[in-house]
């Protein structure tokens, strides 16, 4: 268990935690970019770095797929990490001191394959609706005939999200090599299918990023399906968040009709 990565997904130059041998910045959507010390290129070896503008942090996710031969294969953001801690620093460098370190990713391993955030509540309404008043919903459902089709066995979980309240978000997570090879197999190749469907051209730069989106909802869809042993972690953002707007553009979105603009 002594080889784990932990993938850091950045569009820019950043603090990342200092624990090298543990996690791996890596700069995503590179092609084009030029690079920066210290970061992994998403565009060397097999990748679909061009499509960063709409699959965002999965190109990371597929760049590890292909390229790293670790036992363990993990992803966190930049801004957003795993946290064992009990009580956070207020600020962003305090924070760092804060992510996962290596002996407790190891400590939960033990317990279970696959390491995954602490599930997000939506007490609101479920999944679907959720994502169906907050963003434009044609991939979502399109994403459902898909996995009907190519992997009906899926389908009764999918659907699920018609009713759950609770999910995994954020793709963040660290894996067994073995078991990420399976997610990423059954994932790209959903993803490829929704991407040979939609007119991503009719949707702006922000809603065209619904790759990423999607894939927050299909980890559980994987993962309730196979049934595989899990460990929850306490996500930890470097920079607060607005809640209050995050909140107010919700209400607008549900009430209104207006979409989200932009990330919070």
């Amino acid at each position: 268990m002594s080889n784990i990565k932990i993938l850091v997904a950045a569009h820019k130059k950043c603090d990342v935690p200092h624990e090298q041998d543990l996690f791996l910045p890596i700069l995503v959507g590179s092609k084009g970019k030029e690079s920066i010390d210290g970061f992994i290129r998403d565009d060397k070896g097999e990748n679909i770095s061009s499509k960063n503008p709409y699959y965002c942090e999965l190109t990371g996710v597929f760049w590890g797929w292909k390229n790293l031969n670790s036992d363990y294969v993990g992803l966190c953001h930049y801004r957003r990490y795993f946290t064992c801690k009990k009580h956070l620093q207020k600020d962003e460098k305090g924070r760092l001191e804060c992510v996962i370190t290596k002996d407790e990713v190891k400590e939960k391993l033990e317990k279970a394959d696959i390491i995954l955030p602490k599930k997000r509540n939506y007490l609101i309404e479920n999944l679907y609706s959720h994502y169906k008043h907050t963003m434009y919903v044609e991939p979502l459902d399109i994403t459902g005939e898909i996995i009907k089709e190519k992997c009906p066995e899926y389908y009764p979980e999918f659907e699920k999200l018609k009713k759950r309240r609770t999910a995994h978000m954020f793709n963040m997570f660290i894996m067994k090599k073995e078991y990420l090879d399976e997610y990423c197999t059954w994932l790209f190749d959903i993803l490829f299918e929704l991407e040979n469907r939609v007119d991503i051209s009719k949707y702006d730069t922000f809603h065209a990023r619904f790759f990423g989106r999607v894939s927050e909802l299909l980890m559980d869809v994987w993962l309730y399906t196979k049934k595989y042993k899990y460990e929850e972690v306490k996500v930890m953002d470097l920079k607060p968040v607005n809640w209050l707007k995050k909140g107010t553009s919700f209400i607008m979105a549900k009430f209104t009709g207006k979409k989200y603009y932009k990330s919070f």
